[in-house]
């Protein structure tokens, strides 16, 4: 199957293996996650920063500049964004979407994602969940908010099975928790911040753009950007498990693809595992990356077809 087609609902596995083709990756794939607003000019710190290093910053109801951050904020919402979220708010994550966000292009790789809605004709009003008293689902808030006011960066070398991730300081104009009297490690913050949960169920996703973004420049693989078929699946897996869910059970998915009876079981009501599934179903779709298998009777059916049209014994 070429590295944009996927298998759609009835269409049989063999015909969408002819299409696969070669793929290939550049030295280095890096994707950055800004803690910060779109408007505001350079406000990251170019500085590196290790999990030991000290973060002076403090965010409480009694400083100047409080739910400034909350107004025309740029927050693409993550897929444990939209779980947690929708949770929260008794919603399925379709009509959370349709709520609470926006569609729009994630530009590093060009994929669709969902940012988080502002107030305003511009965007530039305050949240949705802005109160006075702070962020009405606070517990429960996107990773991007959680972040600040650090930025992520995670990378990996083509020669190194090993991703990596670092941080930076974004410091914005209005933002004076800088200069509160309280210092911390960044492991520290992060952990108190919650964010480790959010980035196990990211990481798949995460490790989709990254490797999208880094073909960009080059066209995609073969030269060729990802299908608007494959943007479509990326889109559902990303923002609509039940969605994903119905078209695990209700097509012929589990006929051909080896999942386990015990990972089955999961999936049928653990959104985590699901998301899972679904991002190393689009590595294998997108990338020919041996995270999905297919069952064995369907491959050699699928060879055996493609041997016969091409004359060989």
């Amino acid at each position: 199957m070429s590295a944009n087609a996927q298998i759609l609902p009835g269409e049989p596995a063999e015909a969408a293996l002819e299409r696969r083709s070669s793929v290939f990756d550049r030295d280095v794939e890096m994707r950055v996650f800004p803690g910060t607003r779109a408007q505001t000019p350079g406000p990251a710190q170019p500085v590196q920063l290790k999990p030991s290093d000290a973060l002076s910053f403090r965010c409480h109801s009694g400083i100047s500049c409080w739910n400034a951050c909350c107004r025309g904020a740029d927050v693409t919402l993550t897929p444990h964004d939209i779980l947690r979220l929708s949770r929260r708010l008794g919603l399925r994550p379709v009509e959370f979407l349709d709520r609470y966000a926006v569609p729009a292009v994630h530009e590093a790789s060009d994929m669709p994602v969902a940012k988080l809605k502002m107030a305003g004709d511009d965007g530039m009003g305050p949240c949705s969940f802005m109160e006075p008293a702070g962020c009405a689902v606070y517990a429960d808030r996107p990773l991007t908010c959680r972040y600040y006011p650090l930025g992520l960066v995670s990378h990996k070398l083509k020669e190194s099975d090993k991703k990596e991730d670092f941080h930076f300081l974004v410091k914005e104009i209005h933002c004076k928790g800088h200069f509160e009297a309280k210092t911390q490690t960044i492991d520290t913050f992060r952990h108190d911040q919650g964010v480790a949960d959010y980035e196990a169920t990211n990481r798949g996703w995460v490790d989709i753009l990254m490797k999208l973004a880094s073909w960009k420049s080059v066209g995609g693989p073969m030269g060729k950007a990802p299908s608007a078929q494959a943007k479509q699946m990326f889109f559902m897996v990303s923002t609509d498990v039940e969605r994903f869910r119905r078209f695990v059970f209700e097509t012929r998915f589990l006929a051909i693809y080896a999942v386990p009876g015990d990972a089955i079981e999961r999936i049928k009501t653990d959104d985590q595992a699901l998301l899972q599934l679904g991002f190393d179903w689009l590595k294998n779709v997108l990338f020919n990356e041996p995270t999905l298998r297919m069952r064995r009777e369907v491959l050699r059916r699928a060879i055996a077809d493609t041997r016969s049209e091409v004359g060989a014994a």
